[in-house]
């Protein structure tokens, strides 16, 4: 036979052999505890730096001077009131013409054939 065909059941056996369980066996001895560390040193605390002084307070400026205030001008005098004048007199009505002759009454036109006629405009 071929190994392959051997080796076929043999992986099925050891997939199977994963299912069946078995009691547990007695537990074994207990260990011995181990030794603890030694601790190591506090380290030493540092230095706080000095407070700083506190700065000069700066002056107030002066306040400054009030303008003068400004002169009123002068009021304008009124002019002097005009004279009416006089009232013209009223002119002559003119004389009537006379009145045109009378024209002459125009020659009657004759009847046309009733047809009108209509011209386009552009």
């Amino acid at each position: 036979m071929k190994y392959s065909k051997l080796f076929v059941p043999l992986l099925a056996t050891l997939a199977f052999s994963g299912c069946v369980s078995l009691p547990a066996g007695p537990a074994g001895p207990q260990g011995a505890t181990g030794d603890t560390g030694a601790t190591g040193f506090t380290g030493a605390t540092g230095y706080t730096g000095a407070t700083g002084h506190a700065g000069a307070t700066g002056g107030t400026g002066a306040t400054g001077d009030t303008g003068a205030t400004g002169n009123t001008g002068n009021t304008g005098n009124t002019g002097a009131t005009g004279y009416t004048g006089a009232t013209g007199d009223t002119g002559a009505t003119g004389s009537t013409g006379n009145t045109g002759a009378r024209g002459n009454t125009g020659a009657k036109g004759t009847t046309g054939n009733g047809t009108v006629v209509i011209v386009p405009g552009n």
